[in-house]
């Protein structure tokens, strides 16, 4: 069940305090798109989500989204963040994010994944070893096969809370 399990856990990118990913030693940041950066009805970032990016590069952060969502969509907010994508990333598969990782030149210990999904974001930088942070969903319309995801979710989630190791809505960092 560890596996599911997130290092950090906020409510949505916005309240994350990414001061704390720094004092870890955290130089680069992977984000996934749906639901965490955006809602899935969005077709361009928001000013706030472009505000928050640019900050980030302020403090010395290097970022890419990897998004299982197809080519065109990702590329949009790539663009609009200014940062580098991965599409069809297929997470929680791994190789994707270690082709990232490579292509940073970075250490796995110098490396975070942030997304709203346990089974795919969670486990994918859980098996790989780098640092894990879950947010919240944006927003509840997904697509289908994350509707499908949900449900798996859920069920880890109360195992999860069950055995007294992870509650949704309970915020760490």
């Amino acid at each position: 069940m560890e596996i599911y399990i997130p290092d950090l856990y906020q409510k949505n990118i916005y309240n994350l305090d990414y001061q704390v990913l720094k004092d870890r030693g955290i130089k680069y940041l992977i984000f996934d798109l749906d639901n965490t950066i955006a809602l899935i009805t969005e077709r361009h970032a928001k000013k706030e989500t472009i505000d928050l990016f640019k900050k980030l590069k302020n403090m010395g952060f290097q970022m890419c989204i990897a998004s299982n969502s197809l080519g065109a969509r990702v590329k949009v907010f790539a663009e609009d963040l200014e940062i580098k994508y991965k599409c069809n990333c297929r997470k929680p598969k791994t190789d994707k994010i270690e082709e990232i990782i490579k292509e940073f030149g970075c250490k796995d210990t110098e490396i975070a994944i942030i997304g709203d999904s346990m089974t795919d974001d969670i486990v994918c930088g859980n098996k790989i070893k780098i640092t894990t942070v879950l947010t919240d969903q944006l927003g509840k319309r997904e697509f289908i096969f994350a509707k499908i995801k949900r449900y798996k979710e859920k069920k880890i989630q109360k195992k999860l809370r069950d055995r007294n190791l992870f509650t949704k809505g309970r915020y760490y960092v």
